[in-house]
């Protein structure tokens, strides 16, 4: 299995979402936590996939003078792409609720890159998936707001929580995706660099 074909192998996870280090964990990978502060800042120019390209990019960059010849770093990054704009985490509540009612009775795109990074290469990927959801109450929105607290998370929801189970009407990709991760790219680009080490 692939934590056998990447024994010589050492992985970087620089994420501190726990669903990110979840998925980690249920793929059966060995692999270390390691943590820097970036401003996700990104110029305007950069729309939809560039963004998120971008932004899991410049998370790499503090550990690039430390990565050692067998290291494997993994960072990410998700955007909801909605109206032709990025809606990113919520300020506060006020935001959280105009960004769920403008994704109300709606389709939007939810894009989340993953860069890999090792001491000679990097290589970044993305993966989109459609959501649509159905009209939301002003009662609906509010009482996931006050319930689930979403402000960790880009477009003010987690697929996973009420506001999902009761939301989604159609879904066009990966569900892991929109919950921060598209497993299955991580899964074959990692046992892709794998076999290139052999």
């Amino acid at each position: 299995m692939l934590k056998d074909r990447l024994k010589n192998h050492h992985i970087i996870l620089a994420s501190g979402s726990p669903r990110r280090q979840e998925f980690f964990k249920n793929l059966g990978l060995d692999f270390e936590i390691r943590l820097k502060p970036v401003v996700e800042e990104y110029p305007t120019r950069l729309s939809h996939f560039e963004i998120s390209d971008y932004l899991s990019q410049l998370k790499a960059l503090p550990f690039k003078e430390e990565l050692r010849e067998n290291d494997i770093l993994i960072t990410s990054d998700t955007i909801v792409w909605h109206n032709n704009k990025a809606l990113g985490k919520p300020k506060d509540e006020t935001d959280a609720f105009q960004i769920l009612k403008s994704l109300s009775n709606a389709t939007h795109e939810v894009i989340t890159s993953v860069c890999f990074t090792t001491k000679k290469s990097q290589k970044t990927l993305y993966a989109s998936t459609k959501v649509t959801f159905k009209g939301f109450t002003d009662e609906e929105i509010l009482y996931y707001i006050k319930t689930a607290q979403p402000f960790d998370k880009a477009g003010a929801y987690g697929i996973q929580e009420w506001i999902g189970q009761i939301g989604v009407t159609k879904l066009e990709g990966s569900y892991f995706n929109v919950m921060g991760l598209p497993t299955h790219l991580v899964y074959k680009t990692l046992n892709d660099m794998a076999e290139k080490s052999l």
